[in-house]
């Protein structure tokens, strides 16, 4: 099957800053490791249950039906369903090591599934190709690669560079708009290095979403950013949010619940909620352990209950 992902990824520790997009083909493997042969099962889907009803099934964007993952032979995930619809806000949380960056890297095919089906579609239809914006964790950014604002921006349209590899004003023009819809005016030329936290996230979000993708994902957006852009950066996820799917994964529960319009939890296996309403049972039950959600003002809290000897 030939499949192309057009994936906003990361710029990888001594890695070249390029748009990773691939023919998803042998020849890819000498390309980037990172890319593998995605060679998904076409099967029927089903919709998913929603607040106030099912979503229609043309508004699916991906499809998991009994997806598994494994390391070194041994499983991390298991039997996962899930479907992403247009202009879905899924907030994805779970303990640690429970599988959540797994699940992340199956979706954009840096990690080949054990088992199950992975489908893409547009309008309804099957489709061969997505295109995917990936915020990647802030520890996976090499900040020292000399490379500017715009520059990274820009390389979120690689894929669409002439022939002579180079941007066209056209593309030059849409990375300044999306350097002002990010808020970085004056820092354009301004090396990666020398940015702050909140200002780096901003960066690579407008890289992720320049390409007009129909998904986003985002993994621990908020690490490493202090509460005041964690705020804006929110603001401009409900602007994002649309103009396409967002999928958002974090440790951070409260905030999450605050933002998004259902809620995932990871932990080897995957336990969708339509909503956000949720319960502390329902989180313990998930995490294994006593979780309650406190509301402090416009600060959420996550606390643990007291554990059984």
């Amino acid at each position: 099957m030939h499949i192309l992902f057009v994936i906003s990824c990361t710029f990888c520790k001594g890695a070249l800053h390029f748009n990773l997009i691939a023919n998803i083909t042998q020849s890819m493997s000498n390309y980037c490791e990172h890319i593998h042969n995605s060679n998904f099962s076409l099967s029927k889907g089903e919709g998913r249950g929603e607040a106030g009803g099912k979503m229609p099934q043309s508004d699916i964007v991906v499809s998991l039906k009994g997806v598994s993952a494994a390391y070194n032979n041994k499983t991390v995930l298991h039997d996962v369903d899930l479907n992403i619809y247009k202009n879905d806000f899924l907030g994805i949380i779970g303990p640690n090591g429970g599988g959540k960056t797994t699940l992340i890297k199956t979706i954009l095919g840096l990690l080949r599934p054990t088992a199950g089906s992975i489908r893409f579609f547009e309008e309804g239809k099957p489709v061969n190709s997505l295109t995917i914006g990936y915020l990647p964790q802030y520890s996976s950014v090499d900040k020292k690669f000399p490379i500017c604002v715009e520059e990274v921006i820009l390389s979120g349209l690689s894929s669409k560079r002439s022939l002579t590899g180079r941007f066209t004003q056209e593309q030059r023009e849409k990375a300044r708009e999306t350097i002002i819809r990010m808020g970085l005016e004056g820092l354009e030329k301004r090396p990666i290095g020398q940015l702050s936290g909140g200002q780096l996230q901003r960066v690579l979000l407008g890289r992720a979403v320049i390409s007009d993708p129909h998904l986003l994902i985002l993994d621990e957006p908020s690490t490493y950013i202090d509460k005041h852009f964690e705020a804006r950066l929110y603001e401009l996820l409900i602007e994002i949010n649309k103009d396409c799917a967002i999928v958002l994964v974090s440790h951070d529960i409260g905030t999450v619940l605050q933002n998004v319009k259902s809620i995932a939890c990871v932990n080897e296996t995957l336990d969708y909620h339509p909503d956000t309403g949720i319960t502390s049972e329902w989180l313990e039950k998930n995490f294994h352990c006593p979780i309650e959600i406190l509301g402090h003002g416009t600060i959420p809290h996550r606390v643990l209950g007291k554990h059984e000897r």
